[in-house]
Formats: C-alpha cells, structure tokens, sequence
C-alpha cells in the first residue's frame, strides 16, 4: 500500500460569511486550493449574502480561544491566520494565545472595514489591534480604508502606499503587504511588500466588469498556505499575488453573482 501524503495545516480565526464568498469560507477555499488542510476558529456568525450583511452574532471569547486550543492540541498548523476579530474580547484573547512560547507565522488580515464603508472595529478595538497584535505578526495586509485608519492619514499613491508600509513596519515590527487594488486612476492592481530589508512591487492590470467578494480574505489565506507549505514569506506573497490574479481573472457566476474561482488551476 503506498503511503498515504502528509499535508500541512493552516489554521483560519476568522468569521464565518454565510454567503461564503468572504470569511473562513473563502480561507477554506484557498486552502483547499493549494494543498493545505484547512483548520478553523470561528469568531463571530455573521448574516450575508452578496448584496448586504444582515446582522452579526460574535462568539464568546472563551469559545474562540478554545476552538484555537484544540486545534493547537491535536492539529498543530504550520500558518496561522486572522480576519474578522470584531471586538475587544477576541482580539485580547488571540493576541494572548500568540504572546506566549513559539508560534507558527501569523498573518493579520486587519479587517476594520467592509466593502460598503462601515467600520467593523471600534476606535479601542484598533488600538488593541495596534498595541497587542501587530507586533505578534509575520505580516499585516491592509487594503487601502485599514491602511488610512493604521497611520491615520488618507493615500492616494502608490508612493503613498511605500511610505505607510515603511511607517507601519518601523511601529509595529511586522512586515507589511499594502494592497492598492482600491486606489484611483491607476491602470493596474499595485501591492507594496516591505519586511524591512526587501521591497517588492507586485502589480497586475485590473479584471474589468467583475465584482467579486472576498478578495482580501483570499489573498491573506493563499500566503498563509503558501507559508504552511514552507514557502519564505517574500515568495508566499509573490504566489499569492498569482493565485489571487487569477482567481478573479477566471472567476464563475452563481446565483447571478460574480464567485472567485480558486480552484483556477
């Protein structure tokens, strides 16, 4: 009998989309996609579909840091990451788990706003997030609305976007991936990289008449598989630039709606 293959865990402390176009779903997805085993923690149920978030049910504190002790217990991931931490309870208890003894790579999708412009982080919940869990970070990966509010100014360029990286890595430690895909009047999809030492600018023309959900979720999860794969951090960043690409690039309909198609390959 030939031996059955041993695949990495990923670990996703996100929330759950009930149209599984964002959230853990969309982790899940690209989890699935590129070969890891995909581990969850859920932190909050939210009621969604493509057009509209309904409502919004966090989880206990308790039970998001119990559901990350058992994995750690039994399925110890390789990458770790987080998305939707919502309040002041999860964020302390996640930046608690990862504060003590050695811990896989972190990666910090800070999800502060949605798509349509509501802030899902209280003022206190971003100083939280800036004080305890951005230094236990390998890398922090802001859209353009969560990079204004972590350096408190507006951006408008991708030069902008180089000097708030810097900014953010000089603050907190961590490296930082600015995603510019939301700037205005540029021809293409601009991401600035910086972990201090090396910059990389990773850029692809824009998928006209598609609008999908859950990009940065996607992207945030495909470095996280590709660091659980053993990829250093740099060319986890550069794959998961290619795999988000073409994951909108060769996105599918359903229900009317446009789905990201991470099983692209």
């Amino acid at each position: 009998m030939a031996k059955r293959q041993n695949i990495p865990v990923a670990l996703t402390i996100a929330g759950s989309d009930s149209g599984a176009g964002a959230g853990l779903q969309a982790d899940l997805k690209a989890f699935a996609a590129l070969g890891v085993h995909g581990a969850t923690a859920v932190t909050c149920v939210t009621m969604q579909n493509p057009r509209k978030v309904f409502g919004i049910q966090p989880c206990r504190p308790e039970v998001v840091r119990g559901q990350i002790e058992a994995i750690f217990a039994e399925l110890p991931p390789k990458a770790v990451k987080t998305g939707m931490l919502f309040n002041t309870g999860t964020i302390r208890v996640v930046a608690d788990f990862f504060k003590h003894g050695k811990h896989p790579p972190l990666v910090v999708d800070p999800v502060m706003v949605a798509t349509s412009g509501a802030r899902l982080l209280n003022p206190a919940a971003v100083r939280l997030y800036q004080r305890e869990l951005l230094p236990l970070a390998a890398l922090v990966t802001p859209n353009l609305d969560e990079a204004e509010i972590l350096v408190g100014r507006k951006l408008k360029s991708v030069e902008d976007l180089r000097a708030a990286a810097r900014e953010i890595h000089a603050r907190h430690g961590c490296a930082v991936l600015m995603k510019g895909g939301h700037l205005r009047d540029l021809k293409e999809a601009a991401d600035i990289f910086w972990d201090g030492h090396e910059e990389l600018l990773l850029s692809a023309p824009f998928v006209r008449g598609v609008s999908t959900h859950g990009t940065g979720c996607t992207y945030s999860a495909a470095i996280t598989a590709h660091l659980a794969l053993g990829c250093p951090l740099s060319r986890a960043v550069e794959k998961a630039k290619q795999h988000i690409t073409q994951a909108i690039a060769q996105s599918v309909k359903a229900g009317g709606h446009d789905v990201l198609n991470n099983f692209w390959k």
